[in-house]
């Protein structure tokens, strides 16, 4: 398994969606880019090519617009027209990332987790890869930047010839433990060790939880039902 860094950013699922769609959109649509604020919101609510499918409100478009410009991820300007205002994305910039990687990232952020053979496809309208194997070395780098990490190879899971990959930009990505050991017949000992002691701590903390509520409810006098 590869080996992952901390991200150089954390961003809600919908300032994601937010700089993937103006991503897309620059080299799908130049002659629209950059974007409105409506166009923007049609693009995050799109139904396909978009996993999970979401339903954002012009408001809440604007308040992670606002979040996103101050951290000079998004540019807004007045174009041509002067009248309306318009968004691009600076995300190459301020990562600095080559057009490889911003593809890639824009695709994970758009449809969730893939493999390589389908971020191939998923990617190609942003950038052609000549081979699969050159896509994985993208994805590598991706996963190992000393800058940060933008992407994690997740464990395969069961049935699944491939593993899939996702981005990092909203932090940890969460899986299924026992379902991802029980599909990878990859993982190590040690990364088996791991993870069941990473299991064991989450099940530690737990108790101690019940316990505290449990002296909660004896300090208040309340009876509780001890099946719950």
């Amino acid at each position: 398994m590869t080996e992952t860094v901390t991200p150089p950013i954390t961003l809600s699922p919908l300032e994601a969606r937010i700089l993937g769609v103006l991503v897309e959109k620059q080299f799908t649509v130049p002659d629209t880019y950059p974007l409105t604020l409506n166009t923007l919101v049609a693009g995050c609510n799109q139904k396909t090519s978009r996993e999970p499918v979401m339903n954002v409100s012009e408001s809440e478009a604007q308040m992670a617009l606002d979040e996103l410009r101050s951290r000079t991820l998004v540019i807004e300007s007045y174009g041509a027209s002067g009248r309306v205002m318009r968004y691009a994305h600076n995300v190459d910039r301020v990562l600095k990332i080559s057009q490889p990687l911003l593809a890639l990232l824009t695709a994970l952020i758009l449809r969730g987790p893939q493999t390589p053979g389908e971020l191939r496809s998923a990617a190609d309208r942003f950038y052609r890869f000549p081979d699969i194997s050159a896509l994985e070395a993208y994805l590598e780098e991706m996963a190992t930047r000393s800058a940060g990490a933008l992407a994690v190879k997740l464990p395969r899971q069961p049935g699944s010839r491939e593993a899939r990959w996702a981005h990092l930009l909203c932090g940890e990505v969460a899986f299924d433990v026992s379902a991802a050991v029980a599909g990878d017949e990859s993982v190590t000992t040690g990364e088996l060790a791991a993870l069941k002691i990473n299991v064991a701590q989450l099940r530690g903390e737990v108790s101690e939880l019940r316990a505290l509520v449990e002296r909660i409810y004896a300090e208040l006098g309340v009876g509780r039902d001890p099946g719950k």
